[in-house]
C-alpha cells in the first residue's frame, strides 16, 4: 500500500518525476521537523538526550537551551562527525554507544528531555519506550519523530498529499537547483537507513502501555510525533488497587471523629460513635 514502493506504472512513472524535482531542489525532512522539537521543549532545562544524534545538528541547537545535552549514535562515522561539530562546545558530550547501552549506564531521572529523531524504528519499540520513564526526571519530556509503516487509507491519503507537497517545500527550502556538490561531501558518513517495521496504530498501542498519556499524531512528510510527559508524582501500578485514603475516611476507618476515641476493652462507651443525625422530638400540643 505505500505508495512510495507500489509497481503501478503511472505511480512509478510519477516517482521518478518527483524525485528528479527533489534531487534539483533537495531539502531534509528530519531537521523540517526540528522546530517542532523547539518549540515543545520542557520548561526545565538542565539535561536533554539526543538518541540516535547523527551529525549532531539537532544536539547543537539544544546545547544552546540546556545546560547540558548529551547526544549518542551507535554508528561510529555519525558518532565522530557529532563530536567534531561540538567540540567546542563544553555542554555538549557524544557518546557512541547504542540506545541500550546508555540506557542500563544512565542514572535515573536526571534528563529533562529525550528526543528521537528518524531512530524509533531502528530499536525494539516496546523495549525503547519501556525505558523512557526511568531515564527521565519528573515533570520531564519525551519528543520522538518517526517513522511508520503505511498500511491503512488515512495512511496513504497522507502520503500522497505528502508526495506532492514535498517539491513545493523543496522550492521554497532550496529555491536554487541543487548541485552535486551539494549533497554529502566525500569523506562524510552516510545515514544509516532502515524501513519502519511497525504501523502507525501499532506505535500508538505501545506507547499507551508504556507511556499513559502520550500524544502520537500523523504528520504530512511521511513522519509522526509523539510527545509524552513524565508525571510529577509517580501513578500506583497499573491494577494495584491502591488508594490513599482522604483523612475523613482515616476517621472512618479508626472509629474517630471530632477527636472522640474509641473504647478500649473494659471500657464504656460515654457516646455513640457515628455519623448520624440527632433525632429532634417534637412536643406534643
Amino acid at each position: 500500500m505505500d505508495v512510495r514502493d507500489s509497481a503501478n506504472p503511472v505511480l512509478a512513472s510519477a516517482r521518478r518525476w518527483l524525485a528528479q524535482v527533489n534531487a534539483r531542489h533537495p531539502w531534509n525532512h528530519n531537521e523540517h521537523f526540528h522546530g517542532w522539537i523547539l518549540r515543545n521543549l520542557p520548561a526545565r532545562r538542565r539535561a536533554a538526550v539526543d538518541i540516535g544524534c547523527g551529525t549532531g545538528v539537532l544536539a547543537g541547537k539544544l546545547a544552546t537551551r540546556f545546560a547540558r545535552v548529551t547526544g549518542i549514535d551507535p554508528d561510529a562515522g555519525m558518532a565522530a562527525a557529532s563530536s567534531a561539530r561540538l567540540a567546542q562546545d563544553p555542554r555538549a558530550t557524544i557518546w557512541h554507544c547504542g540506545f541500550e547501552q546508555f540506557a542500563a549506564a544512565a542514572a535515573d531521572g536526571t534528563a529533562d528531555l529525550i528526543t528521537m529523531v528518524a531512530v524509533l524504528h531502528h530499536l525494539d519499540l516496546d523495549d525503547a519506550l519501556a525505558r523512557i520513564p526511568r531515564l527521565l526526571a519528573p515533570g520531564g519530556r519525551l519528543l520522538v519523530v518517526g517513522l511508520a509503516r503505511v498500511n491503512s487509507l488515512p495512511d496513504l491519503a497522507v502520503d500522497l498529499i505528502s508526495a506532492a507537497a514535498n517539491p513545493v517545500m523543496g522550492l521554497i527550502r532550496h529555491p536554487r537547483r541543487g548541485r552535486p556538490a551539494d549533497g554529502p561531501a566525500a569523506g562524510q558518513p552516510v545515514m544509516p537507513v532502515r524501513d519502519p517495521a511497525a504501523t502507525l496504530a501499532e506505535i500508538t498501542v505501545a506507547a499507551r502501555v508504556h507511556l499513559p498519556g502520550a500524544v502520537v499524531r500523523r504528520r504530512l512528510f511521511f513522519r509522526y510525533t509523539l510527545r509524552w510527559d513524565k508525571p510529577l508524582v509517580a501513578a500506583p501500578p497499573p491494577g494495584s488497587g491502591h488508594r490513599n485514603p482522604r483523612p475523613g475516611n482515616r476517621r472512618m476507618m479508626t472509629g474517630q471523629r471530632h477527636g472522640k476515641r474509641t473504647p478500649g476493652p473494659g471500657q464504656v462507651p460515654t457516646a455513640r460513635v457515628g455519623f448520624r443525625r440527632p433525632i429532634t422530638r417534637r412536643a406534643h400540643q
